[in-house]
């Protein structure tokens, strides 16, 4: 029953990724993450004998703790990945900025001169 309900799962929040792309809530670029973990999840539901398969061939004796460390090894390299963009962001922030100061600062020149131009 537990399968079933895990495949179920993972079939509900892949669909529900599906609509917040269409919505345009979630970029497609992390929609596919999302979506790749909700089929994996939903496949894991419904093929429990894989987890076994593998944490055997591996070693580990309880193979539900292979699901358990995997998907923390996921999370952990999603949000590595999500500050490593946050810090990209933050740079070409900080460079739009001054980018911006400096062509205040230009304009601000531009209008300075002008005023001290006599007219004719």
């Amino acid at each position: 029953m537990i399968l079933w309900i895990s495949a179920t799962i993972g079939l509900l929040v892949a669909t529900t990724i599906l609509f917040l792309i269409r919505r345009d809530k979630l970029h497609v670029r992390h929609g596919v993450f999302w979506l790749l973990v909700a089929v994996a999840f939903a496949g894991l539901g419904l093929a429990p004998p894989v987890v076994d398969w593998l944490a055997k061939v591996i070693g580990i004796g309880y193979p539900p703790i292979l699901a358990i460390v995997a998907t923390i090894a996921v999370l952990v390299i999603k949000i590595l990945l999500m500050d490593i963009d946050q810090a990209r962001q933050e740079v070409q922030l900080q460079r739009l900025i001054q980018r911006v100061a400096i062509l205040e600062g230009n304009l601000q020149q531009r209008a300075n001169s002008d005023d001290n131009i006599p007219n004719p």
